[in-house]
This record gives C-alpha cells, sequence and structure tokens, in this order.
C-alpha cells in the first residue's frame, strides 16, 4: 500500500473571522491567546504579587519612632513590589559579610523610591551566553537568579527568578545604579514603561573598593488603582525598612530618609511592639530574649489570649509565620503545659490553649527557603531542611514559665472550671428529694430558713448522736447530713474531681449554694447556718478545717456573715463521782487543773476520755443538746487575716509559709474552749496547727531514735509485753492499740509492724522485729508480705543492744487517755535514723534519708569519743551487692548494680539498684524484648531468670545489631541498672521537738552524740543512787534480823502500829513507795483491776501513826520469818560486800567507758548475727548450685569451701515459756519437767529422790503458826552432797527497771544474783533498781580478776549509824551459836512459817517461788571460794521442795509478794553479782 502525502495545514483564519462576523461571535483567535510572560504578569499580577485591589487590615505600621497596630488601607501588589527591592539589598550581607549600609528613600510627593546598600556590586561585564550586562540581565530579564542551584545551601530571600523584575514591571520608570569596584566600573541603565522599554547603560569608571548598589522606581500606581502613595501605603514601607534593622542588627546602619534607625538588636525591635502593647497594659510585658546559634534569634512575651507573631525569614516578613515560627513555638508550649498540668492535675490544659497566650518573635536564617506563595507570607519549609537547628535552652523555658503564663493560664483554667461547676449550682426549694442520709429540716428552704441549722456530722454513728440531740430540739430547725470521712480540699482539686465529688456536690444542693455569687446575708439559702459536728481529736479538727476551706475558697463572703459557720463542741473528759456529781472538761489543760486541785482527794472520782463522738450515749447526746448554747461555739471574721491563715494552711502556694507556721508552733499551744467566739485565725494558729504538727510527726522520724510514733508504740509494746517469745502480728496490733492508745486504723499499725520486720535488701539494715513467716521480699518491695493473721514475729535479740534496757527509766513517758505510753523519743546507742533510713512526706516538709553501715557509725562515735575527726560516711544496705558512688552533684550518689558478660551476645544481671524492685524490672525486660506484645524497638532476644525470692540472677541475650549501640551508650545506663540517691533532703525533728535540715549523716551522728552521753551520765548517777538505796537497805535489814534474832526487836504478837513506832525510835531508816499519787479511776484502763488494788493498798498505807508512815518500814515487814536468821545476815553482808564494790567500780567508771562497753556488744551481736546469716546463705546457695549444676558430684568431690564463722559464747538463755528472762529473774526458777535436760553450765546437784519429796499439803500442815521460833525444833539430818566441780554458766542481766518491795535471792541452774521481785505493778512499792554492769554481755566466762576472792573495799563508806556494829555483832552470834550445838548446820531442816507482818508472804506460790531464789544463798555466803565449799560451814542451807504439782511457774495475774526462805546450796559457786570489773579487763 503507497503512503499518503501528508498536505500542510492550511489557515482557516480568513474563514473564522468571516464566520464570527457572520454571527456576531469571538473568534477563535480571540477566544485563544498566547501572551508573552511580560503580557501574562500584567495582565494576571495576582500570581505574581498579590492583589491589586486595595485592602483594609489591621497591621502594625512604623509612625512617630514607634510600631502602631492600627486598621490599614493598602494594596499588596504595591507593598511587594517595595518589598522585592528591598529584602534583595538585605540578601547582600549574607553575600558580602561587610555591608553595613542601607539607605531608603521614599518620597510620596514624587512617587518615587529609592533603596542603597552598599557591599559588593553587581558585576559590571557582559553575560558571555546571553551577550547583555549582567546589571540588565539581572533587573530587565525575566526568570534570571543566582538561586537556581538548589545543592547550592544559600540563606538569601530571592528564589524564582522574578524579585526584582516585578518592581520593573510594575514601575513607569526603573533605574539601577552599580558599583564594581573590582572592575573599577559604574553602571547605569533606565527602564521604563513597565520594563518595555530600555536605555543603553551608561559605563563610567569608578574607584578601586568602590562597591554598592542602588535601585531607583516610580511605581505605577495607575495599575495599582491609586493617584499617589498614599499615607498608610508609606507607614507600611517605613515600617519594612525598621523590620530590616531589626534583622540586621547593629553591624548594618539602616538609613530612612537620611535619618538613621537606632535599633542594636532584635531585642530592641521587639521591644518597639511590647512597649506599644504596654499603653493598654496594667502590667508590663515581660522580655525573654535567647540567641540560639548563629541563625536563630527569639524574644517571647504574653499575649492578650490570642497568638502572636512577629517572624522573618532571611530578612522576609512572613506575616502568617510558618513552619518556623512552629518549630520554636511547639518548645514552648509543650514546655509550659507540662508545668501547668503539672501544677494543677486537672487544669487539663492543651497546647493550643498555652499557645494563645504567647507574643513570639522569631528572626531565622532558612536554607533555600519555600513559601506557600510568591508573596512569601508563610513558610513552608520542612524543619529537617531548615539547615540548622534551635533548640531553645532550658534555662529561657523556665524563664518563660515564671513570666506568669502559667497563673495565667491556672486562672483561666479556673473560669473554665467555674463555668462548669455553675452547672451543680443549689436552689431555694423547700423540698429536696434523691440525696440519701439526709435528715432535712421541716423549714429548710422555707420562710424560716435563716432559723435552720444544718449539723454536717463525722460519721453515722456522729450523725445517730445528733438525732438523739434532735428530740430535744426538734426538727423544724435542725437537719443533719453525715460526711464519709474527710471532705476534698477544693483548693487544690480539680473542676473534675470537684463534679464528680458527691459530698461536694450535696453539701451545694442542701445549703442552696451558686457557684462564685457573692453572699452578705442567708435569705437566699436554704440553712442559715452550718454546724460541724466532729470529734475533739486532730483529725476532727482537720475536717472542720476542710469544711471552713469548702466555704472560702468559692464563697468567702459567707465567713464574714455572722453566725453562719458554728462548731459543736463535746466533752473530751468527763469525771463521775460516786455521790452523782458529773464533770465535763473540753480541754486537757482545764482538767489537769481540776485534778491538780484535788489533791489526795481523788478517791471515789472516775475518769472517761471521750475521744470521738461515737463514745456519748444517746442520753449523754440529749444532755448537750438541753444545754445547747454551752455546747455551741461561733465562728467570727475579724480581718483579712483570717482568710489569709485559711489560705496559709491549705495552699499550695503557700508552702513556705506553712513551713514558718509549723516551725513557730510552741508546745501546749491550744485555743480557749471557755470562749463563746473563735475567730478563724486562733482556730488556724491554736487548733488546725495541732493536727499539721501531728501529721508532720507521723511522716518524719524523730532524730533522736529514728523512729515515727507508729513505730515507737510498736516498740513500746515489744518492750512492754517483753515479746521474747512470737506471737501473731494480727494479735499484736490489738495490743498495741491497747496499750499504747494508738488512734489509726489497724491496716495502717499492720503495715507498720510489717515494716520494722522486713529484711530483705533495700529495706532494714537491723530489723527490730523478727519476719517470722512471708513478710515480703525484693521481689515487689515488701508488698508480697501475707496478711496479718498468719505471720508472727517477735522481738530481735539486737533490738535490746541498741535501745539498752538500762535507759528506760531515764525517758520520759507520755501520757494519753489517762495511762502511761511510749516516751517521748527514746535513745538508742547509735542513731537508728542513719541505720535503717527513713523516707516521708508531711505538711511543708518532705524527708529522705540513705541507709548507712551501722559499723561505720559505730567506729565515727568511737572516734567522737575519743576526740578524733569522723570519716565521711556514703550510704550503704545490707546484703546489697552492687555499687554505691559519690556523683558530681553536691550530695548525690549513684547506684550502680552488677552485670558480667558471658559472652559477646549475653550477659547476666546479678544486682539491681537500690529498691528497684525484680517485678519491676522483669516487666522493663519485657518491655524491650523481641516478640512481646506493643515493642517496637527490642533490644533483647530474650531473657531467663535464675534468681529466687533473696536474689537477682537474670540471663540477658541482646538482640545482635543492638550491640555496638547498647555498649556505646552504656550497659548499666540503657537497661536501667542506675539510679541515684540524695542526701540533700534530709529533715527531721531534733530532741527539742523542732523540724531541722541536716546537711550530711555526720552532722545528725554530731548533735546525736552529746545528747548520747548526756543520758550515759543520767544512767550512771541512776545506777549509783540505787546501788546506795540498796546498800541502805542492806544495812537496815541486818540491824532488823540481827534485833529479832537477839530479842531487841519483837515482832510476835504486837500491833503493827507500836512496832512501826519502835523502828523509828531504833533509827531504821523509813523507805517510803515511790509510787503515783492518788488518782481517779480510768474507765476502760486496760489495769483497771491494778489501779485498784493499787489505789486500795495506797489508801492503807498512806495513813500514819505518830508521823510514822505505814509503808515507811514495809521493806523490813514484809521479810518473811524464814529470813530472820543468823544466816540471812551474813549473805545479807556478803551481798553488801559485794554491792560496795559495785558501788566503787562504777563510780570509777568514765560514762564513756559505758558507751564503749555498749558498742562493744553491739558489733558483737552483728558479728553474730552475720555468721549466722552466712551460714544460711552458704546453706541455700549450695542447695541452689545442687538444683542448677547440669554434673552429677562424685562421693569423692572436695566440698567447697566453708566461710570463715565467728564463734561467740552464749549471751543469752531463751526461757522456757511466754515470759521474758526479765520475768524469770525476777521469779523462783521452776524445777525442769522430768525427762528434760538442763542447762550444760548447770552445777552438779544432788538428786532428790521422789519418794522423799513432802507433800504439798504435808507441808502446809507443818507451818504451826502459833508455834515458836526454835531453832531446834523440827530439825533432821541428811548427808551433804560432794561439792562439784565449779563450772561457769551463762549470766543473765537482771529486770535493772523494776520497782519492787523486797529483794530476792535467786538461785537458777546457771547463775546466782540478786534480784528484784516484781510484782507486776509498777506503782507498788518503793524503787529499787538492781544495779547491772552497763555493757556486761549476757554469757560468757567472768576475767580471771573476777573469779578472785573479792577483799573488802578500802575506802568502803560508812552507810548508817550500826553498820559496821551490826555486821560484828552478826559474826559474834553465829559463832556463839556454832559452838552451842554439835550438830553441823547444813544437816538442819527447819520449818519455817510466815511473817505476821505480811500477809502476801502466805501465799503458797510465793513461797515456792521463794525457794528456788533462795538457792543462790550458799554461793553469796561462801564468798565464791572453791576451799570453803569442801568442808560443812555455816553458809549452806537445806532446801524446801515443792512437789511436782507445785513447782509451775505462777502466772502473772496470779503472783504475789515473795518472801525471803533459806534453801540447801546444790553447789559451791561463786557470787554472781555483776559487777564492773570488765571495764579494767576485756574478756578473752
Amino acid at each position: 500500500m503507497e503512503p499518503q502525502t501528508m498536505r500542510p495545514l492550511q489557515s482557516s483564519s480568513a474563514a473564522n473571522v468571516a464566520a464570527a462576523a457572520a454571527t456576531g461571535k469571538k473568534t477563535i483567535e480571540e477566544m485563544y491567546q498566547k501572551k508573552t510572560q511580560l503580557e501574562h504578569i500584567l495582565l494576571r499580577p495576582d500570581t505574581y504579587v498579590g492583589s491589586v485591589e486595595k485592602h483594609t487590615q489591621t497591621l502594625w505600621v512604623y509612625e512617630n519612632d514607634e510600631m502602631v497596630h492600627r486598621a490599614v488601607s493598602y494594596v499588596p501588589g504595591l507593598y511587594k513590589i517595595f518589598d522585592e527591592i528591598l529584602v534583595n539589598a538585605a540578601d547582600n550581607k549574607q553575600r558580602d559579610p561587610s555591608m553595613d549600609a542601607l539607605k531608603v528613600t521614599i518620597n510620596a510627593e514624587a512617587n518615587t523610591v529609592s533603596v542603597f546598600n552598599n557591599g559588593d556590586g553587581v558585576p559590571v561585564e557582559i553575560h558571555q551566553e546571553e551577550k547583555v550586562y549582567v546589571p540588565e540581565l539581572i533587573f530587565g530579564h525575566l526568570l534570571t537568579s543566582s538561586n537556581y542551584n538548589d545543592n547550592e545551601k544559600k540563606t538569601t530571600g530571592g528564589r524564582n527568578g522574578y524579585g526584582a523584575k516585578l518592581t520593573n514591571i510594575f514601575s513607569t520608570e526603573f533605574v539601577i545604579e552599580t558599583a564594581d569596584g573590582k572592575r573599577q566600573k559604574k553602571y547605569k541603565q533606565v527602564f521604563s514603561n513597565n520594563m518595555g522599554k530600555k536605555s543603553e547603560p551608561v559605563i563610567t569608571k569608578c574607584k578601586v573598593g568602590e562597591n554598592w548598589t542602588k535601585v531607583t522606581f516610580k511605581p505605577d500606581l495607575e495599575k495599582f488603582k491609586m493617584d499617589y502613595l498614599e499615607e498608610d501605603v508609606v507607614a507600611l514601607m517605613k515600617k519594612r525598612v525598621v523590620d530590616m534593622a531589626g534583622c540586621l542588627g547593629k553591624t548594618v546602619k539602616v538609613e530612612l530618609n537620611g535619618q538613621v534607625i537606632r535599633m542594636k538588636s532584635f531585642r530592641d525591635y521587639a521591644d518597639l511592639y511590647l512597649k506599644s502593647a504596654e499603653k493598654s497594659r496594667p502590667v508590663p510585658l515581660p522580655r525573654i530574649h535567647a540567641k540560639v546559634g548563629e541563625r536563630w534569634e527569639i524574644c517571647v512575651s504574653l499575649s492578650d489570649g490570642q497568638f502572636q507573631q512577629v517572624s522573618f525569614v532571611n530578612s522576609i516578613a512572613t506575616i502568617k509565620g510558618g513552619t518556623h515560627v512552629d518549630y520554636v513555638t511547639n518548645q514552648i508550649t509543650n514546655f509550659v503545659m507540662n508545668k501547668v498540668n503539672k501544677k494543677k492535675k486537672d487544669a487539663n490544659v492543651k497546647a493550643h490553649n498555652v499557645k494563645n497566650h504567647l507574643w513570639v518573635f522569631v528572626n531565622s536564617l532558612i536554607d533555600n527557603p519555600a513559601f506557600d506563595s510568591q508573596t512569601k507570607e508563610t513558610l513552608t519549609t520542612r524543619q529537617a531542611s531548615f539547615g540548622s537547628k534551635c533548640d531553645i535552652p532550658e534555662s529561657m523555658l523556665k524563664e518563660v514559665a515564671n513570666s506568669g503564663i502559667v497563673d495565667t493560664l491556672l486562672s483561666w483554667a479556673d473560669f473554665k472550671q467555674s463555668k462548669d461547676l455553675k452547672k451543680s449550682d443549689g436552689t431555694k426549694t423547700q423540698r429536696l428529694r434523691g440525696i440519701v442520709k439526709l435528715e432535712d429540716a421541716n423549714d429548710a428552704g422555707g420562710r424560716n430558713s435563716e432559723k435552720c441549722t444544718l449539723i454536717l456530722t463525722e460519721g453515722d454513728s456522729a450523725k445517730a448522736l445528733a438525732m438523739a440531740g434532735l428530740s430535744v430540739v426538734g426538727r423544724d430547725h435542725y437537719g443533719v447530713f453525715p460526711l464519709r470521712g474527710k471532705l476534698l480540699n477544693v483548693r487544690e482539686a480539680s473542676s473534675k474531681q470537684i463534679m464528680d465529688n458527691e459530698e461536694i456536690q450535696n453539701i451545694k444542693k442542701i445549703l442552696g449554694l451558686q457557684q462564685n455569687k457573692e453572699y452578705t446575708s442567708v435569705k437566699s439559702l436554704r440553712y442559715g447556718h452550718l454546724m460541724i459536728m466532729a470529734d475533739q481529736d486532730h483529725d476532727g479538727s482537720h475536717i472542720k478545717g476542710l469544711l471552713i476551706n469548702f466555704i472560702h475558697s468559692f464563697w468567702p463572703s459567707l465567713l464574714k456573715v455572722p453566725s453562719f459557720m458554728v462548731e459543736f463542741t463535746t466533752p473530751i473528759i468527763r469525771a463521775f463521782h460516786s455521790n452523782g456529781t458529773k464533770l465535763s472538761f473540753y480541754s486537757m489543760p482545764e482538767y489537769e487543773s481540776w485534778r491538780e486541785s484535788l489533791g489526795n482527794n481523788a478517791t471515789g472520782w472516775k475518769i472517761k476520755y471521750y475521744k470521738g463522738l461515737g463514745t456519748s450515749t444517746p442520753q449523754e447526746g440529749r444532755e448537750y443538746f438541753r444545754d445547747l448554747d454551752k455546747h455551741k461555739k461561733d465562728f467570727v471574721w475579724d480581718d483579712e487575716q483570717d482568710g489569709g491563715a485559711i489560705e496559709m494552711a491549705f495552699s499550695k502556694k503557700k508552702a513556705e509559709d506553712r513551713k514558718i507556721w509549723i516551725r513557730n508552733f510552741e508546745p501546749g499551744t491550744c485555743r480557749d474552749h471557755m470562749a463563746k467566739y473563735i475567730n478563724y485565725r486562733d482556730f488556724v494558729n491554736k487548733e488546725l496547727i495541732l493536727y499539721s504538727r501531728a501529721d508532720l510527726q507521723r511522716s518524719i522520724p524523730s532524730m533522736v531514735d529514728g523512729l515515727k510514733p507508729g513505730q515507737r508504740k510498736i516498740l513500746f509494746c515489744s518492750f512492754k509485753k517483753k515479746l521474747s517469745k512470737e506471737i501473731k502480728v494480727g494479735q499484736f496490733i490489738g495490743y498495741v492499740s491497747e496499750h499504747s492508745a494508738y488512734h489509726h486504723g489497724e491496716q495502717s499499725l499492720a503495715s507498720t509492724i510489717i515494716n520494722m520486720a522486713q529484711d530483705f535488701v533495700g529495706s532494714n539494715n537491723i530489723n527490730l522485729l523478727k519476719p517470722n513467716g512471708q513478710f515480703g521480699t525484693r521481689n515487689l518491695g515488701g508488698k508480697d508480705h501475707a496478711s496479718a493473721r498468719y505471720i508472727y514475729t517477735e522481738l530481735n535479740t539486737i533490738t535490746r543492744c541498741i535501745f539498752h534496757e538500762d535507759d528506760d527509766k531515764l525517758l520520759e513517758y507520755l501520757n494519753e487517755d489517762g495511762r502511761c505510753i511510749e516516751p517521748n523519743w527514746y535513745i538508742p546507742v547509735i542513731p537508728l535514723v542513719l541505720v535503717n533510713g527513713s523516707e516521708g512526706i508531711g505538711t511543708g516538709w518532705s524527708s529522705y534519708i540513705p541507709n548507712y553501715n551501722p559499723r561505720d557509725i559505730i567506729a565515727n562515735v568511737r572516734r567522737l569519743l575519743s576526740g578524733e575527726t569522723m570519716v565521711p560516711m556514703d550510704p550503704w544496705y545490707k546484703g546489697f551487692k552492687g555499687t554505691i558512688e559519690r556523683s558530681p552533684k553536691e550530695g548525690g550518689y549513684v547506684v550502680n548494680g552488677s552485670v558480667e558478660e558471658i559472652n559477646e551476645q549475653t550477659f547476666r544481671i546479678t544486682e539491681l539498684p537500690v529498691r528497684k524492685w525484680t517485678q519491676d524490672y522483669k516487666q522493663f525486660l519485657e518491655s524491650i524484648t523481641d516478640g512481646s506484645p506493643n515493642v517496637k524497638d527490642p533490644l533483647i532476644d530474650d531473657f531467663r531468670q535464675n534468681g529466687d525470692d533473696a536474689t537477682v540472677d537474670i540471663e540477658v541475650r541482646m538482640k545482635l545489631e543492638k550491640i555496638v549501640g547498647i555498649m556505646q551508650e552504656g550497659l548499666l545506663k540503657k537497661f536501667k541498672l542506675t539510679s541515684s540517691i540524695s542526701t540533700n533532703n534530709m529533715h527531721l525533728f531534733d530532741a527539742e521537738g523542732k523540724i531541722k535540715k541536716y546537711d550530711n549523716p555526720e552532722q545528725i551522728l554530731e548533735e546525736f552524740f552529746p545528747l548520747r552521753l548526756e543520758y550515759y551520765e543520767r544512767r550512771k548517777k541512776h545506777i549509783l543512787n540505787n546501788l546506795e538505796q540498796l546498800l541502805l537497805i542492806l544495812d537496815n535489814k541486818v540491824r532488823f534480823i540481827l534485833g529479832v534474832v537477839n530479842g531487841e526487836i519483837v515482832v510476835s504478837n504486837r500491833k503493827k502500829a507500836e512496832l512501826l513506832i519502835e523502828l523509828q525510835q531504833k533509827g531504821f531508816t523509813p523507805m517510803p513507795r515511790k509510787g503515783k499519787s492518788a488518782e481517779p479511776q480510768v474507765a476502760g484502763a486496760n489495769d483497771e483491776e491494778e489501779q485498784e488494788d493499787d489505789n486500795n493498798t495506797r489508801e492503807q498505807e498512806t495513813g500514819s501513826v505518830e508521823g510514822v508512815k505505814r509503808g515507811d518500814y514495809e521493806y523490813l515487814l514484809s521479810m518473811s520469818i524464814g529470813t530472820l536468821t543468823l544466816e540471812a545476815v551474813q549473805k545479807l553482808l556478803a551481798e553488801k560486800a559485794e554491792k560496795e564494790k559495785e558501788f566503787e567500780i562504777l563510780k570509777a567508771t568514765p560514762s564513756k567507758s559505758l558507751w564503749l562497753k555498749d558498742l562493744d556488744e553491739l558489733e558483737n551481736k552483728l558479728d553474730d548475727i552475720d555468721s549466722i546469716e552466712a551460714e544460711e546463705e552458704r546453706k541455700r546457695s549450695s542447695q541452689a548450685n545442687r538444683k542448677t549444676s547440669n554434673r552429677g558430684v562424685t562421693k569423692a568431690a572436695k566440698k567447697p569451701p566453708q566461710p570463715r564463722k565467728y564463734t561467740k559464747k552464749a549471751k543469752n538463755v531463751e526461757p522456757e515459756n511466754d515470759n521474758s528472762s526479765m520475768e524469770i529473774e525476777n521469779v523462783a526458777e521452776v524445777a525442769k519437767p522430768k525427762g528434760r535436760a538442763g542447762s550444760k553450765n548447770t552445777q552438779n546437784t544432788q538428786p532428790v529422790a521422789e519418794d522423799e519429796i513432802v507433800s504439798l499439803q504435808e507441808r502446809l500442815a507443818a507451818y504451826n503458826f502459833g508455834a515458836s521460833s526454835d531453832i531446834s525444833e523440827g530439825m533432821e539430818t541428811e548427808e551433804p552432797s560432794a561439792p562439784a566441780e565449779k563450772k561457769e554458766g551463762p549470766k543473765r542481766r537482771g529486770a535493772a527497771k523494776k520497782k519492787s518491795s523486797a529483794i530476792v535471792l535467786d538461785d537458777s541452774d546457771s547463775d546466782n544474783e540478786v534480784h528484784n521481785v516484781d510484782d507486776d505493778d509498777d506503782d507498788e512499792d518503793f524503787e529499787i533498781m538492781q544495779p547491772v554492769a552497763p555493757g556486761r554481755k549476757k554469757g560468757g566466762r567472768k576475767p580471771a580478776a573476777q573469779n578472785a576472792k573479792k577483799a573488802p573495799a578500802a575506802a568502803a563508806r560508812k552507810r548508817n549509824v550500826g553498820g559496821k556494829q551490826s555486821q560484828f555483832l552478826g559474826q559474834k552470834l553465829i559463832t556463839d551459836m556454832l559452838e552451842s550445838t554439835g550438830i553441823s548446820p547444813e544437816k538442819k531442816v527447819r520449818k519455817m512459817r510466815a511473817s505476821p507482818f505480811n500477809k502476801k508472804s502466805s501465799s503458797v506460790l510465793g513461797r515456792v517461788a521463794a525457794a528456788d531464789k533462795d538457792e543462790s544463798v550458799s554461793k553469796d555466803l561462801s564468798g565464791g571460794s572453791d576451799a570453803s565449799s569442801s568442808s560443812p560451814s555455816i553458809t549452806e542451807e537445806v532446801v524446801e521442795i515443792a512437789p511436782p504439782a507445785a513447782r509451775a511457774r505462777p502466772q502473772r495475774a496470779n503472783r504475789r509478794q515473795t518472801t525471803y526462805v533459806l534453801s540447801e546450796s546444790e553447789s559451791d559457786n561463786d557470787s554472781d553479782n555483776e559487777d564492773y570489773s570488765d571495764f579494767e579487763e576485756d574478756e578473752d
């Protein structure tokens, strides 16, 4: 097929024109036209320069040397062509930094504008490709530019090749002039007719170095539909010149119409706007400026609720902002938003809320900027392409946050919230339905509403009391509504919290309160009075304060209305007399004053404490309301100080003021409950402060003992109960609540007990209680403990090494609810607060103290005792295997866990930072493990746990591709195996009860040292006083026994009164009881029966006969008749010599030595514990290794090396019943049950056959109370047993602090000591303290010096007139007696009968107990000599043996005063009375 020939297209122009003319329509050529680019710009200018129509807009303009924000009428296109030339001139600064001049002249009359700048000019040279001069190419040819190379980063304003050409096109005349000093050519060319015509360039010579460019143009006003340069347009042009001065800074001198614009920095430029804005603002605006790098300069201030910005990109004014403004603003808004929401959690402030309150100024240089249009009003360049970063410094962000914007936003949030709260407003309606538990007054909301009172009660029980009172006052004017616990602190609560709080919404509805309404009267309310009926304790005061705070926060004017706020007071103590008299007391000072007025006439009174409203009976409630005026107290508003006091107490903003408030607290502060009115200021300063103080004390421990009140109560009850045997925690909670006046929840007490017993890593270095059961582990930080009803605890053996028993009597004990409770603080051997640390948050203060090594503390105490300088201590946690190192930050430490490398990919974690619990760390590892849910960037493939409840052992396998990055960042940091500890918040109560900040642990120890040393002085003095008293008693007893034996004193068949007078006449020293004065009986006290017995006994002894009090000589008359023997005299004389020696040794011992002895004992106990725990750890590790080992262990395998064991001598003999060792020492030792092995340290004794034991009935029958006391009556002989080899047994400390009526000689299986009898009543008898050597170890062999024969003290003082004489007479009578009979004394058995002067001595159980106690007599009389025990001696006695049925220990409730008996010595032991010789020679 042949190809077709293509014909050329034929023009149809003529045909189209003819056709169009015939029809009257446009031709194709008229419809579709092609324009040149110049024609297109002139035809469609809005595409290039913006609108050419006049616009009216509110803009900033420069007038009269200031920025003015006003409405402006201008043509954007005209403004744009001016701006293009101006930006071109400014761009030259980026090309040539030496540019230092910019001159602009605006002549409105001549319609000319010129812009001049120095610096490198346009090259005056012909372009080889375009064959024209470069100035003409740049200014007269479209789409020519030096900015087309996008690979070259430039920070100029030009981009698309239009720029100055647009100005040329829209001008009737456009003149370019430039000097090229390099080529020494000056160039001038004139364009006209919208760049349609051009003249030939005029080129002349110029000097070398002469460089400048000047553009002068006449805008084509016709194109902009203008006749002349209007004032608004000129003002805008001038403003742009000022912009250049601000952007270019002080390096470029900018002139406008011949005048220099003074502008040193961008900050000065921003100040032009802010000064103008301040004219309409009441306060100055902040100016926060920062220069970030070389390309960013920022200034921030506050707006009036709408975001404002002034920004520049490469000197281009981006009046609509853009990505550069967002970049800066987002950093500020996020920081401030977090600050606001942290300060007020319910503010719910968003980023745009913050932005609306900002005014931001930004001057930036951006690489190759892109804009949304040729008008360049908005930057669109992405942040990543900026070419630089602008990370605003935190100091600037903080300055912005502190500029007032936070408060402004909070106020805005409050305003927004108040609008929400108004939705729950109440109204004055007569009938209110739907509020559960409301007992509405009949007249509430009616015409008599002003007379109505709403009673808000603390709980339902208080409501019941109020309802009982309504039977008296009626229901018409009184309504009742119970509160469920404490009201919300609305001052710090969010609107959502308030809206969701049912009680607050109910109170608003019940009262008819409306949000933000100012009340000057109560006419619009449903109730005219609001009465608070709360408990009379600290928490009750807090509830009152919260209600007052609620009203003051929203309706402060209501508090000014007289009698609107009322409180209902109830007595805290009521006294009832047996004659029917009733008294009520509303404060403790009032009660104490009345109590003192009674003196010793308190009998017949019964005291009842009313801590809660629930204590009052309905009948008492009706009594209260019958005398309503007495129980009602009106709050009054005196002045604005009342409101300030309320705000100070409850506002977070007043935290520092609250600290001052609490610091200025004076003990004994209380309000006057007798006053009829109380102002709000006094309520806050005299009542509410007591709650704040108590709250702080519950949260922050004492520097002295390191305990908070709850912990101190637990320790007090542990000592009181002698908790040497385990007790269920649930039961112990009840005991503590009963005996220490604990008024809070049982759960809180259970948690405290559990925390005191915990011993896992990160808890206690020394746990005061033992954790017998599941008390929690480091797996969950102790939260995995069992319920209190399943676990047991007891006092740790080391606790008494820290809180020495000898200090108990020196402490100041508190009194609450009429009973003695825990002391103000204990006085430990070392500051426990450093040992176990502390953490807590209270009113005004928080506190954090890390744990320290007790051995470091002991070492520093020794240094202080030696006058040396302390060594700084670092935190230390028992069992922690990681490291604790000082950080560069002052007072800071870095805590690192332990990790070891297994191979390149696997490592093993063997320790976590302190208090980072295993379960929490496991969750963290799961969050970075491949395959776990929601893990985007896993770091590890897997991990494996091999640890247990006490140890950490985790193997982690990292992802291979992540290893390098992890190692570069740091393994510990990346895997969160590091944490920090700070010692900059160590707040404690000092010894005076004032809160104090300590800078370091050494400062705590330094303050503790003199106080503790003072108490060692007190302890020494106390022991010496008791020794003196004991010696005086021994002297008097010797005289009394000799007087009875030789017949000088006749006790039989005489009246006690006669005997009392005789004893006084013979010079015997009276020993009155040291008990409490007569007290009224306390209702509900746990020791009520004992108190009644004590009062009865006191009544019997408070009488006197001829000036002699009945109880003055009870210590002599209470002696059993069995002690009125010559053998007893010898024994007492030996005891006296021993005590005199003890006295002299202690007197010569410095107090510092007592402390050193206690430190030795504590350190030895720590050694014992460490040895035991090391052995347990070895066994545990051995078991764990056997379970995890992959290889079998052969029989011939070598045993692992054993850890070094610290062997210690026995320090204590554990009692075999629920009583403590203290009780065992104060009661005769019971016989061992048949078949039970005795103590290994027990002396060899002569066995007694069961058929030889006299039955209890026979023994009782043998007591012929009417018979004479002839010493030869009823004697029988028995061969003495061979003396056993002397063997030293463990020694136990006596009950040094018990009060007693007599001295008992106790012979236990292992030791012979002189002890005090404990009647289990601290108020009975005179007080005698058994002296105990401070620092004496419980057990161990005595030094050889102590076993030596004790010579009488050469300088022993004469204790009384007849001391030495009675000793001489006693020895003479004993010698005469030995010569008068052929029967050896050791073979005599004498039947004893009870003293007729002590009814309690007739107790069988008492005699049985005393029989065992007096087995120690032979030891004392023998003087500790082995030789003396080999032959019969007067020092041996026979035993009064009870049958097995009578050998059980008497219970505490059944024990009575024990009398003295003589018993046959089973061995010849040395006297084991404790002395102070240990200070002279250390034990081996």
